[in-house]
């Protein structure tokens, strides 16, 4: 048998990308490490059906996101998951490989008494910015808003709520209510009738005892976030380093989780397939112009939409992965390959032209007016 750590955020761990065709001679002794509540949420019923199916068993130690890409960067992990993109100043990141795998719901949940039933994006920006400290302002009772959040550096859902928000990931917030994982801070809200804090739709799902909020009046479900019309729908990635000795362990799960067992698991947690979101990119440009002006933030063009500290998949490049990994011979592969190939010899092709001239500076002496005769002629 061959022994393979998996550490990462959990949700994410359900689509991998390296697919590959090879049998499985022995049934492989998977580890996976990562966080608390998406492992109960997805990975709990992926490892019960990957034993069912005598594939292998799955050992599940629940940790954190980021203890799950570190292992990854030192070697003692072979992929992990995660609810962010590359965070570039975190060396440790700099030799990994993200790509983005699946599409979930980012859900502000409060306590099933309280009264509240949606926020907007203002109110989140405020809110967390500690300019809303009271439920009253928000349309509800006069109770201090008691806001929760994840201790750890870079959380996944955290990091990428505050760069749809702040457009910075890391952007400092005022939580002073601080969990060590988002299973704790849930249980925190279900306590708490004046709690707020942030969780997944997966996560979320079938438990009764916090509630999502919806967010400019629009619940989040796998429509609303297919659409793109809940606009806090997050992108998951998987974490792989290219010199991984474990490709083909790795790909036969990977093989599984394309399989309709699988995938059936996936969609019980709400979890979309990026190679079946359709336009995503399209999407988030469209979402990020709405958060922009419903904050009161001037719009930042397209090409600086994503926050300068993380470094997503360029999108031709994160379509072919998506395609590859479910339909390597079908005619859309070969269309999503020709165009990254077309993007990246147009690329090519700017980066090569000369700057353009800049115009010669006027000589001011000659532009400035004559001064008019006092004598009136």
């Amino acid at each position: 048998m061959k022994a393979i750590v998996l550490r990462g955020c959990l949700w994410a761990a359900a689509v991998l990308m390296f697919v590959h065709g090879a049998g499985v001679a022995a049934a492989d002794q998977l580890v996976w490490r990562g966080d608390h509540a998406t492992g109960r949420a997805i990975m709990d019923d992926l490892a019960k059906e990957y034993a069912r199916q005598k594939l292998g068993t799955i050992s599940l130690q629940p940790f954190s996101t980021l203890s799950g890409l570190d292992a990854v960067a030192q070697g003692s992990a072979d992929f992990a998951t995660s609810a962010r993109g590359k965070y570039a100043r975190r060396t440790e990141e700099a030799g990994l490989d993200f790509t983005p795998v699946v599409l979930d719901g980012a859900v502000l949940i409060t306590h099933p008494q309280n009264p509240v039933r949606s926020l907007t994006l203002k109110q989140i920006h405020d809110i967390y910015f500690g300019r809303i400290t009271n439920w009253q302002d928000v349309g509800g009772p006069d109770k201090p808003i008691n806001l929760y959040s994840i201790a750890s550096p870079l959380d996944g859902v955290e990091y990428s709520l505050r760069a749809l928000v702040y457009r910075n990931g890391n952007q400092p917030v005022a939580a002073p209510r601080l969990y060590i994982n988002t299973a704790k801070l849930e249980e925190a809200i279900t306590l708490d009738p004046a709690g707020l804090g942030l969780s997944t739709l997966a996560n979320t799902r079938g438990n009764t005892k916090v509630r999502a909020l919806a967010i400019e009046g629009v619940s989040a479900s796998t429509q609303s976030v297919a659409d793109g019309s809940y606009p806090l729908f997050i992108t998951l990635y998987m974490v792989t380093r290219a010199d991984s000795p474990h490709h083909d362990a790795v790909g036969r799960f990977a093989a599984f989780l394309q399989t309709p067992a699988a995938k059936a698991i996936l969609r019980k947690h709400d979890l979309i397939p990026y190679a079946d979101a359709g336009d995503v990119v399209a999407r988030d440009q469209a979402r990020m112009a709405l958060i922009d002006e419903r904050i009161g933030r001037e719009t930042v063009a397209a090409s600086a939409a994503a926050p300068a500290d993380s470094q997503p998949m360029s999108a031709p490049r994160a379509v072919l992965a998506a395609k590859v990994a479910t339909a390597p011979a079908a005619d859309s592969t070969e269309a999503a390959r020709a165009n990254l190939a077309r993007a990246e010899a147009a690329k090519a092709q700017q980066q090569a032209e000369p700057p353009a001239a800049k115009p010669a500076p006027r000589d001011k002496a000659a532009a400035k007016p004559k001064p008019r005769s006092s004598g009136g002629k």
